[in-house]
């Protein structure tokens, strides 16, 4: 059925005569941007129907351009997680009091699948904090070791915004703790004053697919008060009796808990859309410009997906958040195609998975159908289609990541007022390619209100400014692909992306697999030079398993243990390399 409608389409596009044209004009445009933001693909959420028929799309306009599909027929397909589901079997026993699960109670994501039978630890909000002048402890004089511990949600600083103790209280952190404090497992609670509803959150994948080895579940306060009974407690006087004395708790109650976890990954199939013009040069032919957008979005929307209407379900069509930068891509390659000038070979992809954390482009980059170290520049498209007609701001990022770029884009600039930035790591795909030490070029026409919501329809793009972006582009790319040398690569920035809190205290210097995709611990992607990683001996593609004998699962463990570390201080780094384990001594 697949290869029917792809086949479909490209008769459909090349039944007409005139199979392309090259020249960059505005139906052209509004026909890629109104199909693949068109309610019928519903969002093209990664790995759904609207994902491939998008997919298929973008094959067949690659083929009718004369393009070399790569791959199989320009599909470069992955499986990744991209939702959580409650699955047969899970159970809760308070004594012999059985409780209904996504009712009474609901595991999370990362929750491990087993069953647990133990005592019970109230251990206040689960933190163990000693920071300078920030101290809490709600593990003082308690063994949690083979028993459940049940904790608050939050932290002792709910009403500030920048609370101190932001970083140790998420569930992922909290669950941490608990894991190496040997707890058989962890169980949340919300007090009032993290919600007045007394409601279980609801079950949603944070794009991360890695796992704790203990359950994770919550509960409603009813069930924590049934847990409380024999000591005369309740969850909402202990919220309130931690926040008057301004200090951690702990109680051991007299009753057992029972619980068996069955969370299901749902693991899906996509693909990047590559294809090929081969140079016309015997001499520069085997060097390949590469020309990429993300054609994923957010689908429905809704809890994890990263949208903005937090509240709100309803088809999020990207007409921006990528059907522009896709279209562009579209457009060049025709142009491309059409002119056959290009000495250089040039590669279009359209990459899947970016909204799940540049899966698709990491994917490309992991097994590209032409080695990185022969790919001699980059340029993704980025939501291009909302220009401002007044400021006529255009962002371009990446551009200190060649010595020549910067000049390049002066020269050529038709009259934009360039926003230019010189770092070659960013939020979209073209940092899979920086990180492989090639020159990027990520254009777009930024961020807007109507940005990761159901708002971002085809008929609010400014086409006549996309049409402008698109034709400074294709000077850029004419020039980059026919120059007689190679730009010059230049490290521009630090390859290690920040953290959204920015409180690291000190960093290894690594760019970290955000997307969990490794299961034996933290996949590095990349190790900037003279940083404290590299210094110690650190490669790409090394796993990190431990640091300094604690464990590390993920990013989120990793993250965890750095916050804990001193700048100045030695640490030991266990890593997987090539399956074999590594000890490295690293001084931060």
């Amino acid at each position: 059925m697949k290869n029917f409608v792809f086949a479909a389409l490209v008769i459909l596009l090349t039944s007409c005569g005139v199979k392309f044209d090259k020249e960059i004009t505005l139906d052209d445009i509004k026909e890629n941007i109104n199909y693949l933001a068109s309610d019928s693909l519903k969002g093209r959420k990664s790995g759904d129907e609207g994902d491939l028929l998008a997919a298929q799309f973008i094959a067949a306009k690659f083929e009718a351009a004369g393009l070399q599909l790569l791959y199989d027929n320009g599909f470069q397909e992955f499986n990744l997680v991209t939702s959580a589901e409650v699955k047969p079997g899970n159970e809760l026993f308070v004594e012999n009091t059985s409780y209904a699960v996504e009712t009474d109670f609901l595991p999370y994501a990362f929750s491990a699948n087993t069953e647990v039978e133990a005592g019970v630890v109230l251990a206040g909000y689960g933190l163990d904090v000693d920071r300078d002048s920030l101290q809490w402890d709600d593990f003082e004089n308690v063994d949690v070791s083979g028993k459940w511990i049940l904790v608050l949600q939050g932290d002792p600083d709910l009403d500030n915004p920048n609370s101190p103790y932001l970083e140790f209280s998420s569930e992922r952190a909290k669950a941490l703790t608990a894991s190496d404090k040997n707890a058989a497992g962890i169980i949340f609670v919300a007090g009032p004053k993290f919600s007045e509803e007394d409601e279980l959150s609801p079950l949603f994948f944070d794009k991360n697919s890695s796992r704790f080895t203990i359950p994770v579940i919550q509960v409603t306060r009813a069930v924590a008060n049934k847990l409380l009974e024999s000591e005369g407690k309740t969850i909402s006087g202990l919220e309130t009796e931690m926040l008057e004395q301004n200090s951690g708790l702990n109680i051991e109650l007299a009753t057992t808990v029972k619980a068996k976890v069955n969370i299901g990954l749902k693991e899906t199939s996509t693909r990047n859309v590559a294809a090929l013009l081969p140079g016309t040069d015997e001499n520069l032919k085997d060097e390949y410009v590469v020309l990429g957008a993300h054609f994923d979005h957010l689908g429905m929307g809704g809890p994890g997906s990263g949208s903005r209407a937090i509240d709100t379900i309803a088809i999020h069509n990207g007409a921006d958040d990528n059907a522009s930068g896709v279209s562009a891509v579209i457009q060049l390659a025709e142009k491309l195609a059409g002119e056959k000038m290009n000495k250089r070979s040039v590669l279009f992809v359209a990459f899947a998975a970016e909204e799940m954390g540049l899966i698709g482009s990491k994917e490309f980059t992991a097994k590209p159908p032409v080695e990185t170290d022969k790919m001699v520049g980059m340029f993704n498209f980025d939501m291009v289609g909302r220009l401002d007609d007044e400021s006529k701001t255009l962002s371009i990022g990446g551009t200190q990541t060649s010595k020549e770029t910067e000049q390049l884009l002066n020269d050529l600039n038709p009259g934009f007022e360039l926003a230019l930035s010189g770092e070659g790591i960013g939020p979209s795909d073209h940092a899979s390619f920086y990180l492989q030490n090639i020159p990027v070029f990520f254009i777009s026409t930024g961020a807007h209100p109507d940005y990761h919501t159901p708002q971002d329809d085809a008929e609010l793009i400014n086409y006549e400014g996309a049409q402008k972006v698109m034709e400074y582009s294709a000077a850029l790319v004419d020039d980059v692909v026919n120059r007689a040398e190679k730009l010059t690569f230049q490290e521009a920035g630090s390859k290690f992306q920040r953290s959204r809190g920015g409180r690291f205290k000190v960093t290894l210097g690594v760019m970290p697999d955000f997307a969990g995709v490794e299961k034996r611990g933290m996949r590095v992607d990349a190790v900037s030079k003279d940083k404290p990683a590299y210094k110690g001996g650190m490669k790409n593609g090394d796993i990190i398993i431990a640091i300094d004998g604690k464990k590390v699962g993920n990013i989120y463990e990793y993250m965890e243990r750095l916050n804990n570390m001193e700048a100045g201080q030695t640490i030991s780094v266990d890593v997987l390399r090539d399956d074999k384990k590594v000890v490295l001594i690293v001084q931060l």
